[in-house]
């Protein structure tokens, strides 16, 4: 499997995260939640609660998956090395988390559905979240959203400044980071299919009757789902599903349509190019990577979006 010295996460970093993050970062109020969130995020409990009702991963713990984590740490080239836990829950699951001590969180689920290769990927997805700088956002959406539920002195004003717009895009670019993960499983896998298979698996696979599964009826099912937006009213379906018009907002992209992506950027020259070794390097090998450049029409066009997204929920609310 390749391994990708001094990689820099720009390397393979999605632009539609790039412009979403910097979308975000310039919505009123963004600057004043992120003073707040340092200022009462305590990272320290969420350590203290896995150390104490997870099983930390290590060379005597789960040796096998210890070992598949540390080969992706190191094709990724990230350092120091994020701590792994092993939660005891059924739902095939995972995410990273953390900012001054990053940590992936993998549920047995993932392990009993998913062979080595596919764990690996999952894996290799999450220290994506990592490498890029994600997990720090991550958790500001998780506590901003929290925050914008309460009211009264305990928000220490913070409630305020969490409007609707700024969580819609928190959870916008959520989404889009996601496709950023997606390509750090496929550098360390160097195998679409896999990928692709570990998708199908947590989308909805079955040990029980895992060889009525089609990895090739997958994507066929993805490609269905990309020609509904030939119908105008179907985008718009799809946007009411994401953005929480009829439930809680979406964190992720709909797996079928993160297939897609992927498999576009599998024949891309960008790909072949960093498997070649000709990528952007960080400065600092092992650098975690977090700065973001975009042009000032792409955030402008994001946060033009974002708004009028925004204009339709409240259309839509009141006709209701």
């Amino acid at each position: 499997m390749p391994t990708y010295t001094g990689i820099s996460s720009e390397a393979f970093r999605h632009p539609l995260d790039r412009q979403a993050e910097q979308a975000l970062r310039n919505l009123p109020g963004f600057d004043f939640l992120a003073r707040k969130f340092v200022e009462f995020f305590a990272e320290r409990p969420q350590l203290i609660y896995l150390m104490g009702n997870t099983i930390q991963v290590g060379p005597r713990q789960y040796s096998t998956i210890y070992q598949i984590f540390r080969e992706c740490v190191r094709d990724l080239d990230i350092y120091p090395e994020p701590a792994l836990f092993i939660e005891q829950n059924p739902q095939a699951n995972s995410y990273a988390l953390g900012q001054e001590h990053p940590y992936i969180v993998i549920n047995t689920g993932i392990l009993d559905l998913l062979n080595e290769a596919e764990i690996k990927a999952v894996l290799a997805h999450e220290l994506g979240h990592i490498k890029c700088g994600h997990t720090i956002l991550i958790q500001m959406a998780i506590w901003a959203r929290s925050v914008a539920a309460r009211v009264g002195d305990l928000t220490f004003g913070i409630g305020d400044f969490v409007s609707q717009g700024l969580l819609l895009a928190f959870y916008e670019w959520r989404r889009k980071a996601e496709l950023s993960s997606d390509r750090a499983a496929l550098l360390v896998t160097d195998d679409l299919n896999l990928v692709i298979s570990s998708m199908m698996k947590v989308t909805g696979g079955s040990i029980k009757y895992a060889n009525e599964c089609s990895l090739q009826e997958f994507i066929k099912q993805s490609e269905s789902y990309q020609a509904l937006d030939e119908d105008g009213l179907n985008q718009v379906y799809k946007f009411l599903m994401y953005t929480g018009f009829q439930g809680a907002m979406l964190t992720h992209p709909f797996p079928v349509e993160r297939l897609q992506y992927l498999r576009d950027w599998s024949v891309s020259q960008e790909y072949q190019q960093i498997r070649q070794g000709n990528y952007q390097r960080s400065p600092e090998s092992g650098a975690v990577n977090v700065a973001v450049e975009t042009s000032d029409q792409e955030t402008a066009d994001l946060r033009r979006q974002i708004e009028e997204l925004q204009r339709e929920i409240n259309r839509m609310k009141r006709s209701e």
